[in-house]
């Protein structure tokens, strides 16, 4: 995976001390607030580039599916999928609805795009949707 800085110029807008609390609060327990507030900071950008590297292998699946005429959801694979985030939340600690509610949002999300892909993908063509579907 490439690395990212992720304090990149388009972040000039944010402040990361930007907070309600600061005149509510000890000046050390903010210090430590921010810090720890650092570390979200991170995990957030983090959390937007792993989902960009996925949403790019999702759009390569729908393509294919799109070339092959597949239909746009796979409820066994999204399923098994599903299933398996919610053993790996409880391994992790983690709510297993939160961690079902989150992929059902990027299931949702990556069959839209599938759909969008092969409705492109047949207008190309210049087959009608549903000629595709008699074909």
């Amino acid at each position: 995976m490439t690395q990212h800085n992720l304090h990149t110029p388009d972040s000039d807008d944010y402040d990361p001390s930007a907070s309600s609390l600061a005149d509510q609060v000890d000046q050390s327990v903010m210090a430590e607030l921010l810090s720890i507030r650092s570390s979200i900071d991170n995990i957030d950008a983090t959390l937007v580039y792993l989902l960009a590297e996925r949403f790019k292998a999702t759009q390569k699946v729908g393509f294919l599916k799109a070339a092959h005429r597949l239909p746009a959801g796979d409820p066994g694979r999204e399923a098994a999928q599903i299933a398996r985030l919610r053993r790996l939340a409880e391994d992790a600690h983690l709510d297993p609805a939160f961690a079902e509610k989150f992929l059902n949002f990027i299931i949702g999300e990556v069959i839209r795009h599938h759909e969008a892909i092969a409705e492109d993908h047949e207008a190309a063509s210049g087959q009608h949707p549903q000629a595709s579907a008699l074909a």
